[in-house]
């Protein structure tokens, strides 16, 4: 699957509320949705976003562009930090409202979205996923789940972070990279990481970094990570050169992935890959600094049993700085 630029929209006011509703039905013309698709897509977020205002008061609804080959759909994420739900199934059922409506909002997302998913605790908020395609009936199966949230600092109008993935039905290789600095510039860098992947996609990470370094010469430089999974041989390679954190979380443990001190296109003096065992429960996460460390799986149970654009969402929520640009990756392997 294939992610495109991610936008944000702030929920607190009803007049926020169609703002989104609009810019989610653009998104969609723009991908070749039908009218009842796109009408279909207006109703979870205008629902999504309701139920924003009228239980959290305020948050965000993310939407994003995704394809599969020639496929295109929209990820919507909606996230809050409002006083959550107790019984998360039965408010998916119509008839069920804690505000005295009628209770069909998640029921109807429920009905047409052709994906959901959702992360909720009492007094620490929501994150609900949904997902709409343009036609669902042709997307293949994946074997990898992967979630993302990259959004620059608020005062930029670009994301000075990047990130990518290449796919294959045995391996999975990723990077992101942080651009120094924040803006155009920042990004311009942290891009050369991406190419120098899809330049390449069977290298490990080690010469990636090498072929990322030369491309990067000229530019401001980058802090970047590189991650590449191989299921037949049960091992996750990782080269990591600057401040991009990266973590196997597995069996209620957490295995820091080592990054070396230096900046990829200016300051590397070294690099070096390393060898980590891969288990079927394996999940990676990788952050930029924008997004503080100081989180742990076991402060939200059951968390890793959610999708990874959910998981992402959570982390991202509860522990961007709000002085940089900030981006969270999340894979596992989805298990037939």
């Amino acid at each position: 699957m294939n992610f495109g630029t991610q936008s944000c929209h702030n929920i607190g006011e009803l007049s926020e509320v169609s703002s989104v509703r609009r810019a989610g039905v653009d998104l969609s013309r723009k991908l070749g949705f039908d009218d009842i698709r796109s009408g279909e897509l207006a109703i979870i977020i205008t629902e999504a976003a309701t139920n924003i205002g009228k239980h959290a008061k305020s948050g965000q609804i993310y939407l994003r562009p995704i394809s599969q080959g020639d496929k295109h759909g929209i990820e919507v994420l909606a996230v809050d930090s409002g006083p959550g739900m107790h019984n998360v199934a039965i408010n998916f059922e119509d008839g069920n409202s804690s505000t005295g409506t009628s209770g069909t909002g998640l029921g109807a997302i429920k009905r047409l979205a052709h994906f959901i998913d959702i992360y909720s605790e009492q007094d620490k908020g929501t994150v609900l996923l949904m997902i709409m395609w343009a036609d669902p009936a042709v997307i293949a199966h994946n074997f990898w789940e992967i979630g993302n949230m990259c959004l620059p600092l608020a005062s930029e109008p670009v994301c000075g972070d990047s990130w990518t993935a290449v796919a294959a039905s045995n391996t999975l290789s990723v990077v992101v990279a942080d651009g120094l600095g924040h803006g155009q510039g920042a990004a311009d860098a942290s891009l050369l990481a991406v190419q120098a992947l899809h330049d390449d996609p069977e290298l490990f990470p080690n010469r990636l970094m090498q072929n990322s370094h030369q491309l990067m010469r000229g530019s401001r430089g980058a802090a970047v990570a590189i991650a590449k999974v191989d299921v037949s041989a049960n091992e996750l390679r990782y080269c990591g050169v600057g401040n991009i954190a990266g973590c196997i979380v597995a069996a209620e443990s957490r295995q820091h992935l080592i990054s070396h001190n230096g900046i990829v296109g200016n300051n590397m003096h070294k690099t070096q890959e390393f060898l980590h065992k891969w288990s079927e429960d394996s999940i990676v996460i990788m952050h930029s600094d924008g997004i503080g460390t100081k989180w742990t799986m076991q402060q939200y149970p059951e968390l890793e049993k959610r999708h990874s654009a959910v998981i992402a969402a959570v982390i991202h929520r509860d522990f961007t700085r709000g002085r940089d640009d900030a981006t969270i990756v999340v894979f596992k392997r989805i298990l037939n």
